[in-house]
């Protein structure tokens, strides 16, 4: 006879969960003596991570489901625990990766039978109405386990419905009672692969006679490279069709090849008014205002779930949709299409690479270091190598996506949600793929937002190596930008009085890395950029991790 602790256990390998990511919290010893009895007694048994930050614990889950695909655990502690890790659940839904997120509470606060649960529930940790009530709004379920005979069943349904489209953190209040109460092990049967659905073959028809009429279509995508083999379907569909792609500055991971012809770049302002039909592949908010309505063209929606249910608006203006598996319905449409007779539109492709070419160009010859010098340099040097890049940065993302030019599947991430998951996400890239270079491109203000301890300390305890490039320009400029926004001749700019903005009293960024002998450099001239990435580089491929504080000229 064990208990519920192990029930949770046998859950998580039920669903096929290869790790628990825990920031540890007391309510969770049924867990530990589990894991413990499990290791003595070898059977089988997620691995463990402790890691001594909520949001650090979410956002490695978060960054390994980016690569894998599959729910792993997260245990964090009571309602503070959850709340403390609320900001990297929220970007884990914004994301679609699927987790199973837990914590507890208490429900006899000492006064019912069986072992004492301790003062702290009674006096400072429960939440009126239980944390899966406050956890619903920025999660895709939450629940309540009342019974340590449903508890194996509930975290296996809870991982189920984490992994069904659209993709997302699920929440569990497993109360410390029924993590104690007695359970008899038994063999919980594995969770099975989810299914593929495709449109019935007349929507596809229909679509193909869409497409065949259009003289000037155009692809835009944000996240189907998020699908398994999402990149290759969408290559084999866009060639076929002749097609052109787009990824907006909303795209959030490497959807299509930036070196292939019919990459059209990131600007979708200019095909709104002249294109004819406009596909939109899992893209959940092309047009900015919502109300902007392209002047002529027709809208295929391809996307398994459209609308997105944790958007609070959503505007796509469809004329007909494709509501399968994204992939298997790209793959669907592309089989039985003749050969487009369209002249392949390519023109747009080598504009967009002129354009590139020529910032970095102008970037070499101003002065101080550009942004797009640093994110070129950058490229030349991982260039070859079978690595991924996890952004963070905000004024500088489109330049990060831009001159990076990342073009395999799963290269390239954007963090989602708020600021302060990035350092987690890369190592959760990394634990997901132990052998590739992993690279998180961060800005100052965003730097500031993460927990660079805890950060660091995983990175060292599980040898997860990164290389760290802090783009500093010494301020948050967003909150600059936004302010002349709306106010462009306001009293800020007459005086030069920018409040939310000022960063220069910031440490040495850099210097986070001695306490854990990583290798850490300032960089404040052009000659210095390219060795110091070089040597950090090395560091990385060595081992350690390496932060590279780069003060930028904007």
């Amino acid at each position: 006879m064990t208990d519920g602790g192990d029930a949770v256990l046998a859950a998580f390998l039920a669903a096929g969960a290869d790790y628990v990511f825990s920031s540890p919290g007391s309510e969770w010893a049924p867990v530990w003596e589990s894991i413990a009895r499990r290791h003595r007694d070898g059977e089988p048994c997620p691995a463990y991570l402790d890691l001594t930050h909520e949001t650090v614990a979410v956002g490695m889950a978060t960054g390994y489901g980016l690569v894998t695909r599959r729910a792993q655990g997260v245990l964090l502690h009571a309602g503070p625990g959850l709340l403390q890790g609320a900001n990297a659940v929220h970007g884990a839904l914004l994301a679609g990766v699927p987790m199973v997120v837990a914590s507890s509470e208490s429900t006899t606060y000492g006064d019912g039978p069986g072992p004492d649960p301790g003062g702290q529930w009674y006096r400072n940790l429960s939440v009126v109405g239980g944390p899966h009530t406050f956890a619903a709004p920025w999660t895709k379920w939450s629940n309540q386990a009342a019974s340590v005979h449903t508890l194996p069943a509930m975290v296996t349904r809870a991982a189920e419905i984490a992994s069904r489209a659209p993709a997302g953190p699920v929440y569990l209040n497993v109360p410390l009672e029924v993590l104690l109460e007695p359970w008899e092990p038994r063999a919980l049967k594995p969770v099975a692969v989810r299914g593929t659905t495709v449109s019935p073959e007349p929507e596809l028809l229909a679509a193909l006679e869409l497409i065949a009429a259009a003289e000037n279509p155009v692809i835009v995508t944000e996240t189907v490279g998020r699908e398994p083999d999402g990149m290759a379907a969408l290559v084999a569909f866009a060639e076929k069709l002749r097609i052109p792609v787009v990824e907006p500055p909303s795209a959030v991971c490497a959807n299509f090849p930036r070196a292939h012809p019919l990459h059209a770049g990131g600007d979708l302002e200019p095909w709104v008014d002249t294109a004819d039909l406009i596909i939109l592949v899992n893209c959940r908010a092309p047009f900015y205002p919502p109300s902007r309505t392209p002047a002529k063209a027709r809208i295929l929606v391809i996307d398994e779930v459209p609308q997105r249910p944790h958007i609070a608006y959503q505007v796509l203006n469809a004329d007909q949709y494709l509501e399968g598996g994204t992939a298997a319905t790209l793959l669907a449409l592309a089989r039985p299409a003749p050969a487009s007779a369209r002249p392949a539109a390519v023109a747009a492709h080598d504009a967009e690479q002129a354009a590139v070419r020529a910032a970095e160009k102008k970037a070499v010859a101003a002065e101080g270091i550009d942004p797009v010098l640093v994110a070129a340099t950058l490229r030349e040097l991982i260039a070859g190598d079978d690595s991924v890049v996890v952004d963070e940065t905000i004024t500088h993302s489109r330049v990060v996506q831009r001159h990076l030019q990342r073009s395999a599947p799963d290269s390239y991430f954007y963090v989602q949600g708020g600021l302060g998951q990035g350092i987690a996400v890369a190592l959760g890239v990394k634990l997901a793929g132990p052998d590739k270079t992993v690279v998180l491109t961060v800005g100052d203000g965003s730097s500031l937002y993460n927990p660079v301890i805890p950060s660091l300390d995983a990175a060292k305890v599980y040898n997860l190596p990164l290389l760290i490039v802090v783009f500093n320009n010494r301020e948050y400029l967003s909150m600059k930008l936004n302010h002349l926004r709306f106010y462009p001749k306001g009293a800020a700019v007459e005086t030069g009085e920018f409040l939310g903005n000022d960063l220069s009293a910031q440490p040495e960024l850099s210097a986070f890395a001695e306490p854990f002998g990583m290798h850490g450099e300032h960089v404040s001239a052009r000659d210095e950029l390219a060795p110091a990435l070089d040597r950090a580089l090395k560091a990385v491929r060595g081992g350690t991790t390496a932060i590279v504080n780069v003060r930028v000229s904007r």
